[in-house]
């Protein structure tokens, strides 16, 4: 039997919007309370041989893209591929891992499902089942991954029995941080350095907008803002923003790249949440960071919060504003954790019913349903008064916000320019929900206030649409409904800008592309209308079919558009050997259009639907069908 000081986990995640980093938290609470000294950290952070070290390796992975692993695992990946690895040289490995994925997508779960067998191929072993989610789910990620967690605690305790009179760590008593905040003294404080960040501006309503201080963000870039144009009338129900950005010195990128938005919460949310846990009078004290005593080092511990080093100048203001999420929606280990904060019985009672599998549907009513936030939760349990030292271990750090580009550089662009023009097409996320309350998007609320002139921090990505200026000599299919159309746009004009590099002003012999897009009204939300006439008045190879939904009785979507033309859907694709791209809202769509493609390859070629099918996974295997949704 181990001694206890030998009983290791070592938690990984691969995460691309935050989810995967979520349940890798969560996995690293279950066994921390089996008395593991635990570590959690991304899966680029470790190298082959540190696999080797712990008792045991829990995984936790999210599929991106055409089932391609998250950027923060590409280098581990890469090394765990490696030709030169020969089995069983990952024997001593223990591990369990879980999948989230997405239905809608034709590669599910694919990310999750090679790191697995790779890891079986190279003689890692498994103590359970492999477990995966959906984003489909009604109940969500939690949907799944509950009833797995507990096959997975359970197998913690028979594979790796505590000591003798050793009892796990109870539900009800608070596991102690890996990070506390503490007042810095007198001598180190930064108080001079911090007065000049965290200061609101002033709208000209007088609204207080978040400070324009920019962030220190690994790989952040500077961008200015240009122009924030509305696109939808203001009598529409969706306001929809053209946000056109410079971004400092030059960068290349292509269709399907992203780029990320790094929001702030709003001055008077950080106000109401330093009042109502009675933190005015320190809300703007020098604090730093201090690790407990604990088995693991803590110079190999990640801070709490990422891209800041011990060091940081901070205070409890700057953390609400810029760092920390008090307007996302909770998780249930969040009320896990607020349990232990309040005096009152029944507010006590009331949070530990919200952890309970047996009232996950509770939770989702009260959370999720009505989209309320952490802000919301603290003002209606006014009990609950949370140890500002703890803060950066309850509530989840701030993530930035993908959205797809919707440009593309012209040639005119490479020429050495010290700025890059980023466009993008973005829905602001305001509505009022079934408690009758106004719910506003984190970054989207940030995007709708930018003014010209002002200055953001974003990251730029690479994604996975994959053109390429080879493909130009063959037709692409694109169906991108709603916002979904902005990476279409990128690449409509970056086939425009490849061919006329390669035969300027022969683009009438080019084969022609064909865009599907779908909105609701022709008058409202028909995006880049204009473009699209006056690339057709300058004799491109393009054509624009748009389904209106609201406009007439019967409803219209893009799949229907696609059976409508699949004559030339069929040429485009099996004739010509062209390519399809979808994008746009995940869910039904994806599916649908899918749907719609098999009919179109029965219909023209006397295939069966079982031969359809498979011609449809023969293209995405040789990378013609891309789908990005989100």
């Amino acid at each position: 039997m181990a001694a206890l000081q030998e009983r290791r986990a070592l938690v990984l995640y691969g995460s691309e919007t935050g989810n995967a980093q979520d349940v890798a938290e969560e996995m690293g609470r279950i066994a921390e309370r089996l008395r593991f000294d635990t570590q959690v950290t991304e899966l680029n952070a470790i190298t082959l041989r540190q696999l080797l070290q712990p008792s045991v390796v829990l995984i936790s992975i999210s599929t991106t893209g055409q089932g391609e692993l998250p950027a923060n695992c590409q280098t581990f990946w890469k090394a765990l591929r490696s030709t030169r690895l020969r089995s069983p040289c990952l024997q001593q490995v223990r591990f369990a891992s879980f999948g989230l994925g997405d239905t809608s997508y034709p590669k599910f779960n694919w990310a999750h499902r090679k790191l697995y067998n790779r890891l079986i191929q190279l003689g890692a072993q498994p103590i359970c089942d492999r477990g995966e989610s959906d984003e489909q789910h009604p109940e969500g990620i939690d949907g799944s991954f509950l009833p797995w967690s507990t096959t997975v605690r359970q197998r913690l305790i028979e594979e790796y029995p505590l000591p003798e009179g050793l009892l796990p760590i109870p539900d009800n008593v608070l596991l102690d941080p890996k990070w506390l905040l503490e007042r810095c003294n007198s001598e180190t404080s930064p108080a001079t350095h911090i007065k000049d960040i965290g200061s609101p501006t002033i709208d000209g309503d007088g609204e207080k907008l978040p400070p324009a201080d920019l962030l220190d963000i690994a790989g952040g870039l500077t961008a200015e803002v240009v122009s924030n144009a509305r696109l939808t009338p203001q009598s529409h129900w969706q306001d929809v923003r053209h946000l056109i950005l410079n971004v400092s010195e030059h960068h290349s990128y292509l269709p399907g790249d992203v780029l990320t938005i790094h929001p702030k919460n709003f001055p008077t949310d950080v106000t109401q949440f330093l009042h109502i846990m009675d933190w005015d009078s320190i809300a703007d004290t020098p604090l730093r960071f201090t690790a407990p005593s604990s088995p693991t080092d803590s110079s190999t511990k990640p801070l709490p919060i990422p891209n800041i080093s011990p060091s940081t100048p901070l205070t409890l203001r700057i953390l609400l504003t810029n760092h920390l999420d008090i307007m996302s929606i909770p998780r249930r280990s969040f009320f896990a954790q607020l349990a232990h904060f309040t005096t009152d019985q029944f507010h006590r009672e009331r949070l530990l019913e919200f952890t309970n599998p047996e009232y996950i549907d509770e939770l989702y009513d009260y959370t999720t349903r009505p989209r309320r936030s952490i802000l919301e939760v603290l003002q209606e349990f006014e009990s609950l008064k949370l140890p500002w030292q703890r803060i950066c271990s309850i509530v989840p750090v701030i993530r930035g916000r993908q959205f797809s580009i919707a440009s593309a550089l012209s040639p005119s662009s490479l020429s050495g320019d010290a700025q890059t023009r980023i466009e993008l097409l973005i829905a602001i996320v305001k509505y009022r929900t079934v408690i009758k309350r106004i719910r506003q998007g984190v970054c989207t609320r940030y995007v709708a206030e930018l003014q010209p002139g002002r200055q953001i921090t974003v990251t730029l990505q690479r994604a996975s649409l994959g053109a390429t200026r080879a493909d130009v000599g063959r037709p692409v299919v694109m169906i991108g409904p709603g916002t979904g159309v902005a990476p279409m746009r990128a690449l409509i004009y970056q086939r425009k800008y490849w061919r006329d590099e390669e035969s300027p002003h022969v683009s009438g012999d080019a084969p022609r592309d064909v865009l599907f897009f779908g909105c609701r009204n022709a008058e409202s939300d028909f995006f880049f209308k204009d473009e699209w006439q006056k690339l057709k008045g300058e004799d491109e190879p393009l054509d624009v079919f748009a389904a209106f939904s609201r406009d007439q009785r019967r409803k219209v979507y893009v799949q229907d558009l696609v059976r409508g033309h699949s004559a030339r859907v069929y040429d485009a694709l099996a004739n010509k050997d062209g390519l399809v791209y979808i994008c746009g809202s995940s869910g039904k769509m994806p599916q649908a259009v899918r749907e719609a493609l098999i009919e179109v390859f029965q219909s023209h070629s006397g295939r069966t639907r079982e031969e359809a099918e498979a011609y449809l996974v023969d293209m995405e295997k040789k990378g013609r069908y891309k789908q990005e949704t989100w």
